[in-house]
């Protein structure tokens, strides 16, 4: 039986449509939105850096639009998420606490994340954190930063965030909120007073598989080599896992432009014969995050997308190609630019200090109205009142080579 046959262009809008990039949103968002479009993603990966709005607030705001960062924060704090090593660091749902409890319970194959002779050199003063944590409440590394002299005690030098760094790697301490984006500890035990690991915990094998699963879906269509790169795993045969998941009806095979044979989850399956028509339309123009699911693995980026990217920040100023903290622009299903940008939050101002189109990307008046209204969105949730331009192509945004004011059309 001959297999469904996509052009690139479909299998690309599949693909954001299991993301949520399809589409502009319908509504407003509401706070309750945070934790579907998560769960949506399987995973929201967390960097700290804050040039323009901090990477997972960002990542919300390309799906959702317009929205209170807080309601991460609070989202959180309620116990909807928690924080783990899954890409990397990430926010997931607390409802798959069991897909990476059996990672907590071996933290020495964690690599650097975990020093187990850290752990013992200083076993006494990780018990007396423990203990304090125990009859004082959750805590921050902060809390313990900058001790007064002539104190008495463990906390006078400073290994608290090791410690704790260590603690939370084993599973010993769960993130539970975060306070100007500082972390917040407290007890696993305390956290997660139902979870009995001698009953709820899966084996390291049972674990993957759903993590892969939630690849699948989380990606929508994918080569098998994608799957393993989503939850940081190590590549895993899965030809009989493929054939298992197809005989459960959970992916089909298909047939894409370029690409060759692929695989689609079925919660696209009302979406195939539209994309096969040509019919799926993407009309959705974001700026995305580095750390965005759909470019955080460069090399399907650069499969799907033929978007070669590489994050700058950690390269030497004069060695760089595009700028320090780069985001991909995303217009109606096609990565077509990356912009340099920084937020300067006491004068309001976003500054683009350049902006890149991708070769053969032309300068159309839709164009320039979809990435207009990202730009303009993205920066007026920011709490911008005024963009300013620096290098862009010579045809785009040539009236407003100044700047502009946020709201103007």
């Amino acid at each position: 039986m001959a297999l469904p046959q996509l052009t690139l262009r479909s299998a690309r809008h599949l693909h954001l449509a299991a993301q949520g990039l399809l589409k502009k949103p319908r509504r407003r968002a509401r706070p309750v939105d945070i934790l579907p479009t998560i769960q949506r993603m399987s995973l929201l990966q967390i960097d700290t850096i804050n040039i323009v709005a901090r990477s997972p607030y960002l990542v919300l705001f390309s799906r959702l639009g317009s929205y209170q960062p807080e309601w991460l924060d609070n989202a959180l704090r309620r116990g909807e998420l928690m924080e783990y090593w899954a890409h990397e660091a990430c926010f997931l749902p607390r409802s798959d606490f069991a897909l990476v409890r059996h990672r907590m319970l071996s933290p020495d194959n964690m690599g650097w994340k975990y020093r187990q002779a850290w752990m013992q050199e200083h076993a006494v003063e990780i018990d007396q954190l423990i203990a304090h944590i125990q009859h004082n409440g959750p805590v921050r590394s902060a809390d313990f930063a900058h001790p007064q002299k002539g104190t008495s005690g463990w906390w006078e030098w400073n290994p608290h965030k090791r410690h704790l760094e260590g603690l939370f790697t084993a599973g010993k301490v769960m993130v539970v909120e975060r306070r100007n984006f500082q972390r917040v500890y407290d007890l696993t035990h305390r956290v997660m007073p139902e979870w009995d690991d001698s009953r709820d915990t899966l084996v390291q094998a049972a674990a993957e598989e759903m993590m892969l699963e939630n690849s699948a879906r989380s990606l929508g269509i994918f080569r098998p080599q994608w799957l393993a790169d989503y939850y940081r795993l190590r590549q895993p045969a899965l030809a009989l896992l493929l054939e298992r998941w197809q005989t459960l009806q959970r992916v089909v095979r298909v047939e894409v432009e370029t690409l060759g044979e692929m695989w689609l989850h079925t919660d696209l399956l009302p979406l195939l014969k539209e994309a096969q028509e040509g019919k799926l339309t993407a009309t959705h123009s974001a700026v995305l995050s580095p750390f965005d699911p759909v470019v955080w693995d460069r090399k399907r980026a650069e499969q799907l997308f033929n978007f070669s990217y590489r994050l700058e920040c950690y390269t030497p100023a004069p060695k760089r190609q595009y700028g320090y903290f780069v985001l991909p622009l995303l217009h109606k299903g096609q990565l077509v630019g990356r912009m340099d940008a920084k937020m300067h939050r006491k004068t309001g101002e976003l500054e683009i200090i350049s902006l890149y189109l991708e070769e053969g990307v032309k300068v159309s008046a839709g164009l320039e109205k979809g990435l207009f209204t990202a730009i303009s969105d993205f920066a007026g949730w920011q709490g911008a009142t005024r963009i300013r331009l620096g290098h862009l192509p010579d045809a785009l945004f040539s009236t407003c080579r100044q700047g502009w004011e946020i709201g103007a059309a």
